[in-house]
């Protein structure tokens, strides 16, 4: 089921940050944080999970698992990334009902021919307007829920320009997209245009590197939208960290963590269940030795 939270929020006006999850380490130190979202980023938890580039080779399959494995461990509705819906309108359909029962809030579709690119690297191609109107229609008679959102995404921006985003903008709302989402929109002024042109919920991917500026959260609720997304902002941190801290430990042989956060061991047992584990075992610990 999805959550109605997400939608009662947008309804109200309230603004969504959403921070991009890679792994489920980052989904429960998110649960601890509080969010009112998180965003299953098809670029990092495909990376985290094995070791590929975002360029269509995970499949529908494997990325309803890792979807499925983040809504059990999100305490916050999950709004996933589904790249092209994985193939034509038969995979539409499949990709949003397996989502649905996966127990994910929101699914993000895009209008990129298949295999996809991440929306921030060269060689997008994108299909053609009409093609992409009939997969919104056939995610929105596919789904079992009201509460279960549709985003859709243009990647027009590389090919079209603005022009060609705001004319597809307003095709994929007209076909009945909950949320808007143009990618890789280059400045703030292209951001400010498009949102003032359509009345709808839109989302920014706010992409750490990429060629979206980055903007506080307070002017691009100004700027007029409704959502933000931060895909890749736990994961380059992550690895900074990592590479940081193994670098130490190779060239000087010091695993401390030197100047570097490191979380706390006992309070990490807790964020992932342990102390479950513990009382479990307290309160079985006298049938096991009879």
């Amino acid at each position: 089921m999805a959550n109605p939270i997400l939608r009662e929020k947008l309804q109200a006006g309230e603004f969504i940050v959403a921070p991009g999850i890679q792994d489920m380490i980052t989904a429960v130190i998110a649960n601890e944080v509080g969010f009112d979202a998180v965003y299953g980023t098809g670029y990092w938890l495909t990376a985290s999970a094995y070791g590929l580039p975002d360029a269509g080779i995970a499949s529908v399959t494997q990325m309803t698992d890792r979807m499925a494995t983040l809504v059990r461990s999100s305490t916050a509705p999950v709004i996933a990334d589904a790249d092209t819906g994985y193939g034509g309108l038969l995979n539409v359909h499949h990709t949003v009902r397996a989502y649905e029962e996966a127990g994910v809030t929101a699914i993000q579709i895009e209008d990129q021919q298949f295999p996809k690119k991440c929306g921030h690297t060269p060689f997008k191609r994108i299909v053609p307007l009409e093609e992409m109107v009939a997969k919104i229609k056939v995610a929105r008679d596919a789904r079992q829920d009201e509460s279960f959102l549709i985003i859709a995404r243009t990647d027009a921006r590389q090919s079209e320009g603005l022009s060609g985003v705001m004319r597809r903008m307003e095709a994929y709302a007209q076909a009945g997209a909950d949320i808007l989402f143009p990618e890789a929109l280059a400045s703030e002024e292209e951001m400010r245009i498009q949102c003032a042109a359509i009345d709808r919920p839109f989302v920014a991917n706010m992409a750490t590197g990429g060629v979206t500026p980055i903007l506080p959260v307070d002017t691009l609720k100004q700027i007029g939208f409704s959502m933000a997304i931060f895909p890749a902002l736990a994961s380059l941190a992550s690895a900074a960290a990592v590479h940081a801290v193994l670098s130490q430990l190779r060239q000087a042989g010091d695993g401390s963590g030197g100047d570097m956060p490191v979380y706390d061991f006992k309070r990490f047992c807790s964020l992932i269940g342990f102390e479950d584990v513990w009382a479990f075992e307290r309160k079985w610990a006298d049938a096991e030795t009879n």
